[in-house]
């Protein structure tokens, strides 16, 4: 049985929704609950800022954050958990945090160009 994994997303964020619409599209087996931070109903682990400044999901009881959020949600999706095993790996997931850092710094340019 698949374990869900929890997503919290950004719904103000044009890129954020593009690739939540492609986990969704790719999440046959609906293994991943996606929640939108932005909604005030919506329970959120963290201070709702905390949460829409990077990345987080949940899976197995643990909450995740930057590029190991990417990693449990991708384990979750059978074609990319390849990927997410990768990316949980040890000694790959610094250069993973790293690659989310960086897309981190150039997030506001791409949002500015996708509105």
């Amino acid at each position: 049985m698949t374990q869900l994994v929890k997503v919290w997303f950004d719904s103000s964020c044009p890129l954020c929704l593009r690739e939540i619409a492609l986990m969704r599209r790719l999440d046959r087996k609906n293994a991943i609950q996606f929640i939108d931070a932005c909604d005030p109903t919506n329970a959120c682990p963290l201070d709702r800022a905390e949460i829409l400044a990077r990345f987080h999901a949940e899976a197995n009881g643990v909450l995740y954050s930057g590029a190991a959020a990417f990693a449990a949600m991708w384990r979750a999706i059978p074609i990319l958990r390849p990927l997410g095993l990768i990316a949980g790996w040890a000694p790959m997931t610094p250069l993973f945090e790293r690659a989310y850092r960086g897309f981190l710094r150039i997030r506001p340019r791409l949002q500015a160009l996708l509105r």
